[in-house]
């Protein structure tokens, strides 16, 4: 029989071993299900990682399509520009780097550290984070030369919108700048860096103008150097889009413009193409492009001659007589006019114990329909207003499009004031009164209009009463949005009265007669305040904010081509002197063919891509401050 023990007498520790085994077996099962959790939980996460490592995600930017005027004239393109950008995961110190930017390119440090924190969360893992929108050659030969010490900058290649008629389209084109948060949010397509129409046309035809981005995957190795890249899907450029405006008729509105505040509005009235839609002063879109420092931004902003406002759509101005063409469609829809019927004018009209001037001192004698248009007679209208009444007043010039808005495919459009009993009430607490009818009918009061919807209004007057759409697309079909109640016999006796107050010799619209042309057009001179009398007296040299406004509203026919040309001019004292060379010049240029083109600067006019602009402030909707004006008499 064996011995169980060994040679020196003592029995193996069986428990240590045991514990030994188990000790090794719990380290193995542990390193196992580690090593699942690694290589098999989380697989899929170390595997996108590293291929987040070898392989980025590049977007190519598509190029905003090119806008044209009417005749193919190029007004918007798209040129090279270079933006400096910061990838977070390669760079080893990062507010290091900032500071190096910030000595490279004269920016405040604070500022560039404010851009990386407010951005940081936007971007994706290895995705530039842009810090400066806008990089010279000479900054970029600095950052290249200085690549291999600040890992972690990246030159991007990107596209700039190009105005190339800078000033004369600001407020029909508008501008691009870069999608705020709010926009990324409501349109999930929109990533940082991308850049969407802030104004204009380019804000209202934006998904038109945008195109479709492209993608690219790039292979780099350890230090960030691309190996190759492979195109996933290419991008797709913007519509190419032909405007309504003709180009050398809106240069030819500012150039009779300058120095003044105001707006002319040519329009054909039958189609509602806007041929011209000019507002003075304006301002250059391309400022906007490069981006604008808060102190410049509130320079323009503050402007006391509001050039970002466009008073073609947001000026609402008292209309002045040109009032008048829209109380006559009324008083004679609403049989309150006898075209037969005489009024004796003797300079002024006595309601209660308020006195109603005309603005011709001893008045104009007897007067009928057609001549109290012809010579712009007050009394005359202070009569058709008594027998017609604020209410029906009111109810005729909305059917007529006034009090609304026009539709006009650009934002921030105002919709005017046409007021009425209620309106009044609301607005003040305080009732109608029998004054205010007179002062309504001469487009005085309350009363405030657009340019544009004088222009419609003019439009539907001639056309058979159709109150279009105005256009700013060439070849849109006419689009009718309500009638105005107006019959032929009616229409054509307030286009003969137009007619001849620019033919005949006591015609207050003499200086847009045209040879060869059938010009029709009433003037406007719209109080702004009461005048004391002894401001009266001062009469042209009356201080520039307390002087009238300046009406003019016209039509010129010959043959088949007929156009509605509007001025309105701020304080420019009299309807005649301050409007007519205005919508003169734009007839003599419309049928006589004397306009010019600007001189072009083309810049990257045959180069496409996405504009790479940033805007430091958001603009905001331009506002207007209003004049207080007492109703009064036009003068």
């Amino acid at each position: 029989m064996k011995s169980s023990y060994n040679s020196c007498g003592q029995e193996p520790p069986r428990l240590g071993v045991g514990l030994l085994q188990c000790l090794i077996f719990g380290l193995f099962c542990l390193f196992a299900v580690r090593l699942w959790y690694l290589q098999i939980h989380l697989g899929p996460v170390f595997t996108e990682k590293s291929r987040n490592n070898q392989l980025r995600t590049e977007y190519i930017f598509a190029p905003r399509g090119f806008l044209r005027d009417r005749n193919g004239e190029l007004l918007a393109v798209n040129e090279p520009a270079f933006v400096l950008g910061l990838v977070r995961e390669d760079c080893d110190d990062i507010p290091a780097t900032l500071n190096q930017v910030a000595a490279w390119t004269g920016l405040p440090a604070e500022r560039l550290k404010d851009i990386y924190a407010r951005n940081k969360p936007k971007v994706k893992p290895f995705e530039a984070l842009t810090l400066v929108p806008d990089l010279d050659f000479p900054l970029i030969a600095k950052v290249e030369g200085g690549s291999l010490r600040w890992p972690g900058l990246e030159i991007l290649s990107r596209t700039r919108r190009k105005y190339i008629y800078g000033h004369l389209l600001s407020h029909v084109l508008g501008f691009v700048a870069e999608a705020s948060e709010t926009e990324m949010q409501a349109d999930p397509t929109l990533s940082l860096g991308d850049f969407v129409g802030k104004q204009g046309l380019e804000n209202r035809l934006d998904d038109r103008l945008r195109g479709a981005k492209g993608r690219r995957l790039i292979e780099v190795d350890v230090t960030g150097r691309r190996l190759s890249e492979e195109l996933q899907r290419g991008p797709k450029a913007g519509e190419e889009i032909f405007l309504s405006i003709d180009l050398g008729l809106q240069q030819l509105g500012h150039k009779v413009l300058e120095g003044k505040a105001g707006s002319v509005v040519v329009m054909d009235p039958d189609s509602g193409e806007i041929h011209a839609l000019v507002s003075e002063p304006s301002y250059d879109s391309n400022t906007f492009t490069t981006g604008l420092s808060s102190a410049q931004w509130a320079e323009l902003r503050d402007d006391p001659m509001h050039p970002l406002q466009n008073r073609a759509t947001q000026g609402v101005y008292p209309p002045g007589s040109v009032f008048k063409l829209l109380m006559a469609a009324a008083g004679l829809h609403e049989k309150a006019i006898d075209p037969n019927e005489t009024v004796y004018c003797t300079g002024e009209l006595a309601l209660g114990n308020h006195v109603f001037r005309c603005w011709k001192k001893g008045g104009h004698g007897t007067v009928n329909f057609q001549r109290a248009l012809i010579e712009s007679c007050d009394t005359y209208f202070y009569k058709l207003g008594m027998k017609l009444g604020v209410d029906r007043i009111s109810s005729y010039a909305k059917l007529a499009g006034l009090g609304v808005a026009t539709g006009i495919d650009l934002p921030h459009e105002k919709a005017g004031l046409i007021p009425s009993r209620e309106w009044k009430m609301k607005r003040y607490g305080v009732r109608w009164t029998k004054g205010e009818d007179l002062n309504m009918s001469i487009g005085q009061g309350y009363t405030g209009l657009t340019p544009l919807q004088v222009a419609r209004l003019i439009s539907a007057l001639i056309n058979g009463g159709k109150v279009l759409k105005p256009q700013l697309m060439r070849g849109v079909p006419a689009q009718v949005l309500s009638s105005v109640p107006l019959t032929p016999e009616h229409a054509a006796m307030i286009k003969r009265a137009m007619v001849a107050t620019v033919e005949d010799p006591r015609g207050t619209c003499r200086r847009v007669l045209t040879p060869g042309v059938v010009v029709g057009a009433k003037t406007g001179t719209a109080q702004v305040v009461r005048l004391s009398e002894e401001m009266k007296r001062m009469g042209d040299a009356v201080p520039y904010r307390f002087r009238d406004h300046a009406w003019m509203a016209g039509f010129g026919e010959q043959g088949k081509k007929r156009y509605v040309v509007v001025a309105m001019v701020e304080h420019g004292l009299h309807g005649a002197s301050g409007a007519g060379p205005v919508v003169k010049a734009m007839l003599d240029a419309l049928f006589l063919g004397k306009k010019e083109l600007p001189p072009r600067d083309v810049g990257g006019a045959e180069r496409a891509g996405e504009p790479a602009a940033r805007l430091v402030v958001d603009p905001v909707e331009p506002t207007f401050p209003e004049v207080p004006h007492e109703p009064g008499a036009a003068q």
